[in-house]
This record gives C-alpha cells, structure tokens and sequence, in this order.
C-alpha cells in the first residue's frame, strides 16, 4: 500500500517548516551526488566511528538524516514527509514540529547504533525522523483516511490500518534482521522503529 495523499482539510497553518525540511533533504541530496563517497564517508553516520570518537563525529547524527542512498529512497522518504507532516506541524506549530522531527531521527540513530555499535557501514535517511511524524499521526489522527495506491486501485483507508500495517512490517522485518544488522547494509529498520516510538511518545506529551 503507497500513501499518495490525506485529509488535509483541518490544516489551518502553512506549513513551512515541512516544506524546507523537504527543500533541505533535496539540496543534501545534490551535494551528496556531487560529493560522492567521500561526502557520505564524511556526514552518513556510521556507527563504530561514532563509538571511537564521538566528538569528533557528533555533527553526523544530525547529517545523516538528511541524506539518502538514491533517488527512489529521496523521493519515497519526502512522498511520506509531503503527506503526514503538515498535519502534525498544524498540530504541533512551527518551533516544536522542528524540534520533533530533530528528536524523532537522533531516537532512530540510537536505537539503530544499539544493535549496530560495531558496524562500519554508513547509515543515512531521513526514514527514521519520518517514522516519527508516522508515530504521531497514527495518534493524533488514528481515524483519519489516507489514500494509498495498492496495484491499480485507489482506495481511502484509515491511518491506524495503513500506518499500523507499516510499523507491524518493520517490526519484524527489524526482528528478522537483528542478528546480520552489523555485517550487512540495506534498510535499518530498528532505525524505523525507533523513529515511530519516539514520534509516538513525543507527540502524547508535546500535543
């Protein structure tokens, strides 16, 4: 099921502070093309780097939740953004959704960092931050619908079910993936994970 769009119609503020997160996942994303591995080297998160030198690799927890490892990764990552966040902005106001989303992906890099202290893979996306606007959706607006696109069909489904279908996948997708997290790169679910917790936990005491 692919989310292409929600009710929007009790959003009552512009949301700014989506839109340059959006504009600002773009131009990171141009850099990091034109930087090529070096840039991802030097801002991706990477977790045993991290555990031998925080201070010196402390600015990359933020970085890296503005990178991405493509463009279908970019623009799945801002489909998402684009969708949920401008509620959870109208709901939350500007200052306190930045400091969210800032919150909500150092939460998925923690988590992830727990099951991956030794991995020397780069970590990168703002999957993990979105997971939290995911988190705080599902509970602020658990009734809400949201279309999704599921083959050919359109149809309008409430966000618990969609985004409830989404956290039990990378729930065990990350169950499933905990013992190779380490030795191997692809998604970081325990970083999706993490993201939602946060979101969810945030938004009860932020709303």
């Amino acid at each position: 099921m692919l989310p292409i769009g929600d009710d929007d119609s009790s959003v009552r503020t512009f949301p700014i502070v989506n839109y340059a997160l959006i504009a600002l996942n773009i131009i990171l994303f141009l850099l990091e093309i034109d930087g090529g591995e070096a840039f991802i080297t030097r801002w991706a998160f990477t977790p045993s780097l991290f555990i031998g030198d925080p201070l010196e690799n402390w600015v990359t927890l933020f970085t890296s939740m503005f990178m991405h490892a493509g463009l279908i990764h970019l623009g799945g990552n801002m489909l998402y953004l684009w969708i949920f966040g401008n509620n959870i902005e109208d709901r939350l106001k500007h200052t306190r959704f930045l400091l969210f989303y800032i919150f909500c992906g150092l939460g998925a890099t923690f988590l992830q960092l727990y099951f991956s202290v030794e991995s020397s893979i780069p970590n990168l996306g703002a999957s993990g931050a979105i997971a939290g606007v995911l988190g705080a959706y599902v509970l602020m607006f658990p009734a809400r619908r949201v279309t999704v696109l599921f083959g050919r069909m359109v149809f309008p489904i409430p966000a618990v079910i969609v985004i409830g279908f989404w956290f039990v996948l990378q729930l065990f997708s990350g169950v499933n993936t905990i013992a190779s997290i380490s030795d191997a790169g692809g998604v970081a679910y325990m970083a999706h994970i993490g993201g939602f917790i946060t979101g969810f936990i945030l938004a009860l005491v932020m709303r």
